[in-house]
């Protein structure tokens, strides 16, 4: 048995009536924003941001930078303690 249009029509006066237009409408806005989020965020991750806090140098492992001795650990205001 294949489902025809004549069904899917009933399905989705069903649907409307349970749930009413509002609801679908704000359902489907919801999905679409989503839709667009996660397009935007496939978008951002073409391009790595920077860590702040950190010397990128050619050929070198990012290294922290701190402003205290070595093997301290800055506080969490981004000074060194």
């Amino acid at each position: 048995m294949s489902v025809g249009p004549f069904q899917i029509l009933i399905i989705a006066l069903v649907i409307l009536v349970l749930f009413g237009r509002g609801r679908i409408s704000a359902v489907m806005g919801d999905v679409g924003k989503g839709v667009q989020s996660f397009r935007k965020g496939l978008g951002d991750d073409e391009t790595p941001a920077a860590s702040p806090g950190y010397v990128d140098a050619p050929g070198h492992d990012a290294t922290a930078v701190t402003d205290g001795p070595v093997g301290s650990r800055p506080a969490s205001d981004g000074r060194a303690g």
